[in-house]
């Protein structure tokens, strides 16, 4: 009978490592690395626990959308009133399958009126939901159990329900023409 050599037991993976793992996997080593994700010491608390919205590198900033799409619903303003409303209408940038801009580079050239969230802005802009995890870390809540910095799978914000993926519409000059129908809500 003769023995084989024995491989040395693999490290197990801790959650922490995993999610590394995965989220380098969703947008790349490089970009994990300069968003500060790719931790040396699994226990280490992440940036977004750490740093106020004002210390941010670009790329955490970047690193803290969700992927959701709210922000690319449109919305009517009363010009009596001043109400805002919600519609389920989405920017025509906005890929609705994937909750992602189509040419996120271009976008302020292509539609002129898309909004930059800024660590500056982010605080002023009331129509930003609840569950967007700019306004969260900037209110010091931190970031929902489905964000994927901390899932690590980019889908939870999906299953979670918190997308526009399954219900949102893409613009068009007839739906824009009937924008009263697409109303989902007021903006507190």
């Amino acid at each position: 009978m003769s023995k084989r050599p024995q491989r040395p037991a693999a490290k197990p993976e801790t959650p922490r490592t995993a999610k590394r793992a995965s989220i380098e996997r969703l947008i790349g080593a490089g970009a994990s690395a300069d968003a500060g994700l790719a931790v040396s010491d699994p226990a280490a608390p992440p940036f977004w626990e750490t740093k106020r919205i004002d210390e941010l590198t670009q790329p955490e900033w970047e690193s803290l959308c969700d992927g959701c799409g709210q922000c690319c619903l449109l919305k009517v303003e009363d010009e009596d009133t001043g109400d805002v409303f919600l519609t389920r209408l989405a920017c025509r940038q906005l890929d609705v399958g994937r909750c992602r801009c189509k040419d996120y580079a271009n976008r302020h050239d292509i539609m002129p009126d898309c909004i930059t969230l800024g660590p500056e802005n982010v605080e002023e802009i009331a129509w930003l939901p609840e569950s967007c995890a700019y306004r969260r870390v900037a209110e010091g809540r931190g970031l929902a159990w489905w964000h994927p910095l901390v899932s690590g799978d980019p889908d939870t914000v999906h299953q979670a329900g918190v997308s526009v993926r399954d219900w949102a519409v893409g613009e068009d000059p007839a739906r824009v023409a009937n924008i009263q129908h697409f109303i989902i809500g007021e903006v507190s």
